[in-house]
């Protein structure tokens, strides 16, 4: 019972949380100025209500993925300010992660419960400040987030690739206004705490401009190359890694017998995209450039899942979260609200939320076996 309580709980607390924002809404929701215009927005003490059961049961979380290893490197860091200098300078990746774990190790002492929290509580607020301010559907895109699962892959299972998605996300107003300088440096904080985050580098240009621009028309075509000549992009991809700290990538998903990430998985990302080009006219017309912007990460995405496909869904499988928030948890919302008629989108919603959950559900019970 306690574990359905865990992992399905929390869709309670969003039901309730609608039921208040339903009944309640001018006491939730504010005016806001984003980009030029105005429009309502939940407060922040309505966002932190959906947010803070997140970090809780992120900080309580049992033995889930990674977090093991996670709590053994919080267990044997330096524990001293004096050792911190020497223990970084002999890193060879990811130094700002294992700097910030030194200095929490430092001062809590050993306390995971705390330590996980912690993280947790900046990971969830930077995605509750992104998704806040750029969508009216903050109930919609809390859903998501959980029920696609994105929420245990990361804030319970790669909690340090999912820390650099968070700097990045929380900078999401750079990459919206064109502020590039701004951006980049964004990226290359983050990739201080995950290299995986340089691949943000080349996206937060392609992604600029009309929604299905030229470059994210290429981006799908050379997916579909790297899906028809897997070999010889293995091959290339083990080059550019050679020299890297993910020089070992090939191998490990070779002898792992990682046959690549879920066709379902792909399919549930897919849909973003899929209704964005169905609906093209539309998100033309509307001409916002915070959609036009998530649009072209959904592209971004879909064409990451599909190459995780065919080749691993431990390391390329995990590079999407960089995209996907932005396709989820703000287009995603937006695409079932003024794509459709209002009664054609009720029905879309709610078919939309069965089928999460039966996804949520179908992960968490028969592929990952938690309950």
């Amino acid at each position: 019972m306690r574990a359905y309580l865990t992992y399905f709980g929390y869709f309670g607390w969003l039901v309730l949380l609608a039921y208040i924002a339903n009944r309640q809404h001018y006491l939730v929701t504010k005016q806001e100025h984003v980009n030029g215009r105005t429009v309502t927005r939940y407060n922040w003490i309505f966002a932190l209500l959906a947010a803070a059961p997140l970090v809780y049961l992120a900080a309580k979380r049992g033995n889930i993925g990674d977090t093991y290893n996670y709590r053994q490197t919080f267990r044997n860091t330096v524990a001293s300010f004096s050792a911190i200098p020497g223990y970084v300078s002999g890193l060879r990746k990811d130094r700002a992660f294992y700097l910030v774990v030194a200095v929490l190790r430092t001062i809590l002492g050993y306390r995971p419960v705390v330590y996980f929290g912690i993280l947790a509580t900046f990971q969830i607020l930077c995605f509750t400040r992104t998704v806040r301010k750029y969508t009216p559907y903050l109930i919609t895109a809390f859903f998501i987030f959980v029920a696609s699962t994105d929420y245990i892959s990361f804030m319970q299972n790669g909690v340090r690739q999912f820390m650099a998605v968070c700097i990045i996300f929380a900078c999401s107003d750079w990459i919206f206004e064109r502020k590039y300088i701004r951006a980049v440096l964004a990226v290359l904080v983050a990739s201080q705490f995950h290299q995986s985050a340089l691949l943000m580098l080349p996206v937060i240009f392609i992604v600029q401009g009309e929604p299905w621009n030229k470059s994210t028309v290429m981006v799908l075509f050379a997916t579909v190359l790297v899906l028809f000549f897997v070999d010889r992009f293995t091959d290339i991809l083990e080059g550019l890694l050679s020299e890297t700290q993910y020089s070992n990538v090939i191998d490990d998903w070779t002898s792992s017998n990682d046959t690549g990430t879920n066709p379902i998985r792909v399919l549930v990302y897919s849909v973003p995209m899929v209704l964005s080009l169905l609906g093209l006219s539309y998100i033309r017309e509307e001409n916002d450039p915070v959609i036009n912007v998530c649009v072209n990460m959904s592209i971004i995405s879909a064409g990451l899942y599909l190459i995780a496909m065919g080749t691993s869904g431990i390391f390329v499988g995990r590079l999407p979260i960089y995209a996907c928030l932005y396709s989820n948890c703000i287009l995603l919302p937006w695409e079932i609200e003024h794509i459709f008629s209002k009664q054609s989108g009720q029905v879309i919603k709610s078919a939309m939320i069965v089928m999460f959950i039966l996804f949520y559900i179908y992960q968490v019970h028969f592929t990952w076996g938690l309950i």
